[in-house]
């Protein structure tokens, strides 16, 4: 019979973790998931699209770069919407990484799975958007979100290493 605190669960007990009933785990790990997806969702309607937010963010962009050309304001608009959607999946990414995350740490298997499935709501993703007025479908913005994601895999190994080394 081992001790209490020696099994795989050691350690989760003073964070918390692993003594809530099964049901309040699963919510607390991947609540967060959804509320996300919903907010990814959400930013795939009309109200997000690119006429939207080019009337919203030129006026501040002309006032920041006074001297920049109506063609600079269009690409520094561009570039925030892609670094929008690299932004919003790298935080899905991690988001997917810590309801998968058990008493090991930080693992390959957990890392690819987070990437592919961040990677499959990006595509279904860009197939609804397909269906909004004043949105398009993009595989380019896909490439982007899955990048996202898998950058915060990066992020978070490295610091799982660098903790380990401790």
């Amino acid at each position: 019979m081992s001790e209490p605190g020696s099994g795989p669960r050691r350690g989760l007990a003073a964070t918390g973790e692993g003594t809530e009933s099964p049901r309040s785990n699963v919510l607390a790990r991947w609540g967060p998931v959804a509320a996300w997806a919903a907010v990814i969702f959400l930013a795939s309607t009309s109200w997000f699209s690119g006429p939207h937010t080019d009337s919203l963010l030129r006026p501040f962009l002309v006032r920041l770069f006074p001297a920049a050309s109506a063609h600079t304001i269009d690409e520094i608009h561009a570039a925030i919407r892609k670094a929008a959607h690299f932004t919003e999946y790298a935080v899905f990414g991690w988001l997917i990484a810590r309801a998968l995350r058990d008493a090991r740490g930080w693992q390959l298997h957990h890392a690819l799975l987070a990437v592919a499935l961040a990677g499959t709501y990006a595509v279904s993703d860009e197939l609804h958007q397909r269906f909004v007025p004043g949105r398009t479908a993009a595989f380019g913005d896909v490439l982007i979100d899955t990048l996202g994601a898998a950058t915060a895999q990066v992020l978070i190994a490295l610091r799982w290493f660098r903790r380990r080394r401790r």
